[in-house]
């Protein structure tokens, strides 16, 4: 329980500083874009700073960790999916105009989590090639 403590703790004090980092957006649909990919951003950091021997591998914060990736990537082209726009977005227009490949990539990365094995740190750091390979694929055509 001490752990998932810590991690929360952790886990909210990076999406406070990313919230800080990017602004707010003023509009519901975006803000909430932020949000989800925040969320992203956070599990995405617990996993590879294990793979990356930053922190002690813990099986049970991996695999909430992977949990929360699995379940928020899943959450992508709804979220996207209204095309709504603010000063304090990242993201860019293509999404909505290179729609289907967008969803693609939002797939790539649930399927690279789901792929994940959490039980080990080996697996862990196998599943992390896929985990950034989808969101850099993602993130280097979409996000300004």
């Amino acid at each position: 329980m001490k752990t998932f403590s810590r991690l929360m703790i952790v886990a909210s004090a990076f999406a406070a500083t990313m919230a800080f980092a990017e602004g707010e957006a003023a509009d519901p649909t975006v803000k909430a874009r932020q949000d989800l990919m925040k969320t992203v951003g956070a599990n995405t950091k617990i996993l590879g700073e294990m793979a990356g021997d930053k922190a002690p591998f813990d099986a049970a914060a991996a695999e909430a960790a992977k949990a929360a990736l699995v379940a928020a990537s899943a959450e992508i082209a709804a979220k996207f999916e209204p095309q709504a726009t603010d000063p304090a977005t990242e993201a860019k227009p293509e999404i909505w105009t290179n729609w289907d490949d967008f969803v693609a990539k939002a797939g790539a990365l649930n399927s690279a989590a789901q792929a994940l094995d959490a039980t080990s740190l080996d697996g862990v750091k196998a599943g992390m090639a896929g985990v950034g390979g989808a969101c850099k694929a993602c993130h280097t055509a979409y996000r300004i």
